[in-house]
């Protein structure tokens, strides 16, 4: 079981830059190791470090000034390869939430996986909130999954998104795929015994 997913407020770390691929959010020398663990360390790696190892300390996640659990990123977020471990490095960094106007399918669904859910809003509404943290750095959003509502707190101003049924339930519920079998096995081995 994992964490539960219910109502996020938080403040949030702008990455206001579009086509964010996969090698990006975790460069493909990394994908050696076949834990989820670790990964976060190197969530952007080349954009936080320089080639000697030391911090390139202008990169937001450097930045002391944000901070949070929610990523607002730039349209097509999570494009290029299928990597999964893209959303482990995310999920691992620690965010729950990326905001973004539109991401890449399998990345999409890789972040369902792990746990962090992606929020598709509008080009205006994401344009906004980037404004919003440029102006100030401490504002919060609300990310409402029962609802399926972001609220900017700075603005006052609500999206709602969408997301698929059985991915709401399973992030509400803390249940990854396996769990979620786990959780109706008596009504499996019912219908099983049926139909023999």
């Amino acid at each position: 079981m994992k964490q539960k997913f219910d109502i996020i407020t938080s403040t949030c770390i702008p990455l206001p830059l579009e086509n964010v691929d996969t090698d990006q959010i975790i460069p493909a020398r990394f994908l050696k190791a076949t834990t989820r663990e670790g990964f976060g360390e190197n969530l952007f790696r080349d954009w936080r470090y320089d080639k000697e190892g030391n911090i390139i300390e202008t990169f937001v996640l450097n930045d002391p000034t944000y901070g949070g659990q929610v990523l607002v990123a730039g349209k097509n977020f999570g494009s290029g390869s299928s990597r999964e471990h893209a959303a482990w490095a995310i999920a691992d960094y620690g965010f729950r939430v990326v905001v973004s106007s539109f991401f890449a399918d399998i990345h999409k669904n890789n972040e369902l996986n792990n746990f962090v859910l992606p929020v598709v809003v509008t080009e205006e509404y994401l344009a906004e909130l980037f404004d919003s943290v440029a102006n100030d750095p401490k504002t919060e959003v609300v990310v409402d999954l029962p609802n399926q509502t972001i609220t900017n707190m700075a603005t006052g101003k609500s999206e709602t998104f969408e997301i698929n049924a059985y991915k709401k339930h399973c992030l509400m519920n803390g249940l990854d795929d396996i769990d979620f079998l786990l959780t109706n096995k008596d009504k499996i081995e019912t219908w099983e015994n049926k139909s023999k």
